[in-house]
């Protein structure tokens, strides 16, 4: 008996925003209070982390985003 091929899967390309999504590296409330250009974003983990009692994992950072994939 002979066994049939596998067929390739395609994949499909990436997003701009899921290129970069993997490459940006997750930081805390602390960092993004010194911050010199803070986003929206940070601004308002800073303001979520303000509360009592908030847990966070950290936000992603625009600011270490590296290369993406190809």
């Amino acid at each position: 008996m002979a066994k049939a091929k596998a067929k390739k899967k395609v994949q499909a390309k990436p997003s701009v925003q899921e290129k970069y999504q993997y490459t940006m590296r997750a930081v805390t409330s602390d960092v993004c209070i010194s911050c010199k250009t803070q986003c929206q974003r940070g601004i308002n983990y800073m303001n979520k982390m303000s509360e009592p009692g908030a847990i966070g994992k950290g936000v992603p950072c625009h600011l270490t985003k590296g290369k993406g994939t190809k």
